[in-house]
């Protein structure tokens, strides 16, 4: 299912499955309170451009269980990502905490900017996978760089689709990171 919004109006296009008319319910409404967050989310972010004066297309979809906003097309948009994403996940954070005050439920809600977080979830698969093999291949754990809760997830992924190996999380945050052990 995929919502676009441009200029504050949002339109739908969804496609369900029948399944039974239960289920059907549950799923509508699951989907439609994740547009709900969307559309929110949507309009939070477009008046926040607004005001910084930035040009951005707003794009609203739902994957799996959460709500997912993209920000693409103005120019100046890296400055929202920020170094390392930290602007992105304040930002995010923000967001989501304009969800959860207008819905009173906790958002789960995930925004990229200028496609910053999609690349960067397809350089960790990467990463992910090399040290896997690596692992693999010479039988000793490997230690990676500090990562963010999100960035060690898509290693953590990444490692499990390797056969032969696998991975756990070590240290205290900001520290914490993956290590990729055999077996």
């Amino acid at each position: 299912m995929t919502v676009e919004t441009d200029g504050g109006d949002a339109t739908v296009a969804t496609t369900t499955a029948n399944a039974g008319a239960d289920t059907d319910d549950v799923v509508n409404d699951a989907e439609e309170a994740l547009i709900e967050e969307g559309e929110i989310a949507g309009d939070y972010l477009e008046q926040l451009l607004d005001v910084l004066d930035f040009d951005g297309d707003i794009d609203l979809d739902v994957e799996g269980d959460r709500a997912v906003v993209s920000i693409d097309g103005g120019r100046d948009l890296t400055k929202l990502v920020g170094r390392n994403g930290e602007v992105l996940d304040a930002l995010q954070e923000l967001t989501r905490l304009a969800v959860q005050q207008a819905t009173g439920v906790r958002s789960r809600l995930m925004l990229d900017v200028a496609g910053w977080r999609a690349k960067r979830r397809s350089e960790l698969s990467e990463l992910g996978a090399a040290a896997a093999q690596r692992v693999l291949d010479s039988g000793e754990p490997e230690s990676l760089a500090p990562m963010t809760p999100f960035e060690r997830k898509i290693v953590h992924d990444a490692v499990a689709a390797v056969e032969g190996v696998s991975s756990e999380s070590e240290g205290v945050e900001p520290n914490r990171h993956v290590v990729v052990v055999p077996g």
